[in-house]
């Protein structure tokens, strides 16, 4: 069933943007109450009240009896406005109901459980549709509209034919999807680009080049003048040793 809270509000003479943000500044929120045949009446109420109403309940599917001048009806929130940066509440619609009448009104949608192809797949359960638009009486207005989704496997869904609200006729299209469940997204590794793979090779190219270029220096610096054959019949001539030149001085 629906929750029902009590607000007292106070008729609002002056009328306009002008007013308004004064009824603001005082710490009153503007609105109006219509519906029922009765003409649009402006209104304002306590700002702080008005938050401390609302807080833990669904604001569009709350009975809210309002007090006006000693007469408390029953109303719904059509609308609320707020500001475009903090959270205040600058505006409200109320909807008067009667007991005996049907209204329309949309209810959120809960969903309740952990679907099998989250538990044991890595699936995401992906929540498309939120809130149903339904007509019922005032009496059997539901606070919200709950959806088991434990049996969902991997690319299973469920709609809005799926629901069950007691005494209550859903508007919304039957086929529209409520919840589905879908693969686990796979992880892109990117493929190196061209460009990278030269950024890497490159370095190795240059380091060979250095060492064939420092062994052709090494081969210079030992061959110097090639050595004078021995006499024949003597020993084989040894490989010439390395010798390294004093720094600064002349060769002896």
């Amino acid at each position: 069933m629906a929750q029902t809270v009590s607000l007292s509000a106070s008729p609002r003479q002056a009328t306009g943007k002008g007013a308004a943000r004064q009824a603001r500044f005082r710490g009153r929120v503007p609105a109006v109450i219509y519906g029922h045949g009765r003409d649009t009446q402006p209104l304002e109420l306590e700002a702080k009240a008005l938050e401390k109403a609302l807080q833990g309940v669904e604001p569009a599917s709350t009975i809210i009896e309002l007090a006006v001048e000693g007469k408390t009806v029953k109303t719904l929130i059509r609308e609320i406005q707020r500001h475009p940066i903090r959270p205040d509440i600058i505006h409200v619609d109320f909807y008067e109901i009667h007991a005996e009448e049907k209204v329309k009104l949309k209810v959120p949608v809960h969903l309740v459980g952990n679907p099998d192809g989250v538990r044991n797949a890595g699936g995401v359960l992906d929540q498309v549709t939120r809130e149903v638009e339904i007509e019922v009486l005032p009496a059997n207005i539901p606070d919200r509209v709950e959806l088991d989704v434990n049996a969902l496997k991997i690319g299973d869904s469920l709609h809005v034919r799926d629901l069950t609200i007691p005494n209550a006729k859903i508007l919304t299209d039957a086929d529209l999807t409520i919840a589905t469940v879908v693969p686990p997204r796979a992880e892109e590794v990117a493929a190196p680009t061209p460009e990278a793979a030269t950024e890497v090779a490159e370095p190795e190219l240059i380091r060979k080049v250095r060492e064939g270029e420092e062994e052709e220096g090494e081969a210079a610096a030992e061959g110097g003048a090639p050595a004078k054959p021995e006499a024949k019949g003597g020993a084989a001539p040894a490989k010439p040793e390395k010798t390294e030149k004093p720094k600064g001085g002349k060769e002896s």
